[in-house]
């Protein structure tokens, strides 16, 4: 094999058996990587270990008490090395045996037959092809997709079956991808989504180091546009006294505006176990002047007081009438004026998805059935949460 040699707990002179073999009990996690094919650590990728593993399953259904409008998700990834330090999901590699902080960041698990899988799976007969969302744990267009280039199969598994999806993403690997979602936008109704926050390049460096930087990102807002497709921006999350002034706000506003996206909301950063522990820690390092506010400010639990947090909408919905609602070229305006703004963002149920994150109204797509063998379009329609 290729990476056999970097594969974590290779013996120099091992034989082909060993990639068969079970993962070194002395590498942390391992006993919980179901379906573990083994451990590599490529050069380009400095100080990241990838474990990749066979899923039985890739289709993960939403609790029902969460607030997301959307039931399902697929994510082809577990542990993210964008490494943002206000991560929410970091404490899920504590299921695995992994820390929430270097760990998340640099012990990445691969689903690598996550398109194989969900093909199988939105092909069975009961399936109803409803709206699958991508990017609402770890981010599907990470540095690792670069190499594994999971997403193609997987955009082409949905849209080859009749099954609307969204993408949310801060990883401009999404461009490689416009092509095919161009295409995949003609047979389904599809969402995209960038999460872009800080415009300071240094605060950026400092809180998402392994995420390209907000000049790229405006960039690929402009690309998805070009290809003539939707994109919503998440301005998340605000971070109090660091970004989330009137004058911030309104000064990423313009940009967004420039770059084409077709809709903005914004959310307050929330701070769970495992992601407290680790922005705290950078926090003391380099904004020490700020941790006996985030301190009060947080004392409550994850989330910023309710009064906070309407400050803080307030001062988007300044921004918008500032820049200009027509500013943002949604591209369906009848449809999200006949219908409320879809809330529950993940991570908070309060906040609002921006237009162009979600997948359109069904009714609007005439290509949106799935196609049968033969070219013809089979006749239920698709159903949308």
């Amino acid at each position: 094999m290729r990476w056999e040699s970097q594969r974590a707990g290779h013996r120099p002179g091992s034989g082909p058996e060993s990639a068969k073999a079970p993962a070194d009990p002395m590498l942390p996690g391992m006993p919980l990587l179901q379906g573990f094919q083994r451990s590599v650590r490529p050069p380009e990728f400095a100080g990241v270990t990838f474990h990749e593993v066979h899923a039985k399953s890739v289709l993960n259904k939403v609790p029902p008490r969460s607030a997301v409008p959307f039931r399902y998700t697929v994510n082809p990834y577990r542990g993210c090395s964008h490494a943002c330090v206000y991560c929410f999901a970091r404490n899920t590699h504590s299921y695995l045996d992994f820390d929430a902080g270097r760990d998340f960041d640099s012990q990445i698990v691969v689903k690598t037959n996550a398109a194989q899988v969900l093909r199988r799976e939105v092909s069975k007969p009961g399936w109803q092809r409803e709206h699958v969302a991508m990017g609402t744990n770890t981010d599907p267009y990470q540095r690792a997709e670069g190499r594994y280039a999971l997403l193609p199969g997987i955009i082409s598994a949905l849209a080859d079956s009749g099954t609307p999806f969204s993408i949310l993403t801060k990883g401009t690997v999404l461009a490689r991808d416009l092509p095919l979602l161009t295409e995949a936008a003609g047979q389904v109704p599809v969402g995209i989504g960038i999460s872009l926050a800080l415009l300071d390049p240094e605060l950026q460096r400092g809180l998402e180091p392994g995420t390209p930087t907000p000049k790229a990102r405006l960039q690929l807002i402009s690309k998805i546009r070009d290809a003539g497709l939707p994109c919503g921006v998440f301005m998340a999350p605000l971070l109090p006294g660091l970004s989330d002034s009137a004058e911030q706000i309104e000064a990423l506003a313009r940009q967004l505006a420039d770059a084409g996206a077709t809709g903005i909301s914004g959310i307050s950063l929330h701070l769970r176990p495992g992601a407290r522990e680790w922005f705290m820690a950078w926090l003391a390092r380099r904004h020490p002047e700020l941790v006996d506010r985030y301190t009060e400010l947080y004392r409550g639990g994850s989330y910023l007081p309710k009064s906070y947090r309407s400050q803080v909408q307030a001062r988007i919905a300044a921004a918008r009438r500032t820049v200009g609602s027509t500013s943002f070229s949604n591209p369906l305006p009848d449809a999200s004026a006949s219908r409320p703004a879809a809330r529950g963002v993940p991570g908070d149920a309060s906040a609002r998805f921006p237009d162009g994150s979600l997948p359109p109204p069904a009714a609007r797509h005439t290509n949106s059935e799935p196609r049968q063998a033969g070219g013809s379009v089979a006749g239920e329609q698709l159903r949308l949460i």
